[in-house]
């Protein structure tokens, strides 16, 4: 079996990748094409998986952005692949198209606009016009005012902060918040007690959370209700996480002032208090830069030392090589007993384990051995039968 320290990668590209990324993947030992058979990896960004067949030579998928939806994680999860993502390297991209919705639903710029492109006339005809119709247009001032952000990873603790900035109020809700975000979060960011807590003390709520079954419309006629009336609602999150028709209803029963989104839908984009951008949140060009960087050195990190390094499928495991071993990376259920069978085929071919690393995530887990001498391909294959491994490989 070819060391994985001296072959060659094929990646398949299914979506334009930043050539910044794509530069941390050395030509002498990677090929990349967007047409490319038995790639190791497939790296992309908004094209849609599922429906594809993905080769079983793929040991790994790397998203350059944050959300996994357009992957199918859980087949791949089954298969011992890692999904791998870019947390956090569109954070702020995100976090001033948050700010910009901010002050678009405050001073209702984009109808304002609207109004202002639809005067004809001559200039004092205009004047005329843009004088008694400016009333209409009537914002509200940010400082004072309470902002509700709903999940405190990369994008939410800048948002939070950056509020602080503008003179608002925060308050924050997670109760999953890591330790590394907590520190980045600055002292003046109030705690809510819970959702409902939010959203009856928030003037505006911004949603930063995940898509899945809990969070999907997290936003919900109940909770609108709770709001303040006149309170703002901001999502660049995910479509599904605010309840489309509980939102109009509350907008056309003067309830909720405005509704800014990334995503336009038929009921939303011509409503005159809905604003819908056309999913601009990591739109620039820093964005896909950073998230192409990320990704392709997790994806090389991984192929060429086994390391995982921000999958939203396998733990976090990262393991110094020990010099002159070889290494083994495999994924496995995470059941009773597996690095147990694992170390016993490793024993009955006298290999001694240097250095062993195991972690679990949920039903999965992977372990990074570094045993000494060579491991023949009969053992790999030993290993790879035993029941609950997914997948297993000389690195």
């Amino acid at each position: 079996m070819a060391n994985e320290s001296t072959r060659r990668f094929r990646i398949l590209t299914l979506n334009n990748i930043s050539v910044r990324g794509l530069e941390r993947l050395p030509r002498d030992r990677y090929e990349i094409a967007s047409d490319i058979g038995r790639p190791d990896a497939i790296l992309v960004r908004s094209a849609d998986m599922h429906s594809m067949t993905i080769p079983d030579s793929v040991l790994a998928v790397g998203r350059a952005g944050a959300g996994t939806n357009n992957i199918p994680v859980a087949s791949l999860s089954k298969r011992g692949v890692p999904v791998f993502n870019a947390p956090g390297a569109n954070a702020n991209a995100v976090k001033e198209l948050v700010l910009a919705a901010l002050f678009l639903a405050a001073r209702n710029v984009c109808q304002a606009w609207d109004f202002a492109r639809s005067l004809s006339g001559t200039d004092a005809e205009i004047d005329a016009a843009v004088e008694k119709g400016k009333k209409r247009f009537v914002g509200f001032e940010l400082p004072g005012r309470t902002l509700g952000v709903i999940g405190l990873g990369a994008i939410g603790v800048q948002v939070a902060n950056a509020a602080l900035g503008l003179g608002m109020k925060v308050l924050g809700y997670d109760p999953q918040i890591t330790v590394q975000r907590a520190w980045q979060l600055s002292a003046s960011v109030g705690q809510a007690l819970s959702l409902d807590d939010l959203f009856a003390r928030a003037d505006i709520v911004t949603v930063h959370v995940p898509l899945n079954d809990e969070t999907r419309h997290l936003v919900n006629a109940a909770r609108l209700k709770l709001m303040k009336k006149g309170g703002v609602v901001l999502n660049f999150a995910r479509a599904s996480i605010v309840d489309d028709e509980a939102m109009l209803a509350a907008l056309d029963e003067g309830h909720i002032l405005a509704y800014v989104c990334d995503f336009p839908k038929n009921r939303l984009k011509d409503h005159p208090k809905v604003v819908t951008l056309p999913h601009l949140g990591a739109s620039t060009v820093e964005a896909e830069e950073n998230c192409a960087v990320m990704v392709a050195e997790t994806v090389r990190d991984f192929l060429e030392n086994g390391n995982v390094r921000n999958s939203v499928n396998f733990p976090e495991a990262v393991l110094p090589r020990v010099p002159g071993t070889t290494r083994l990376a495999i994924a496995n259920s995470n059941v009773p007993n597996m690095v147990g069978q694992i170390s016993t085929c490793l024993a009955a071919a006298n290999l001694n384990i240097a250095d062993l690393l195991n972690k679990s995530r949920g039903e999965y887990a992977y372990t990074i051995i570094d045993a000494d001498g060579e491991i023949g391909e009969d053992v790999v294959a030993r290993i790879r039968g035993i029941e609950g491994v997914l997948s297993a490989r000389i690195v």
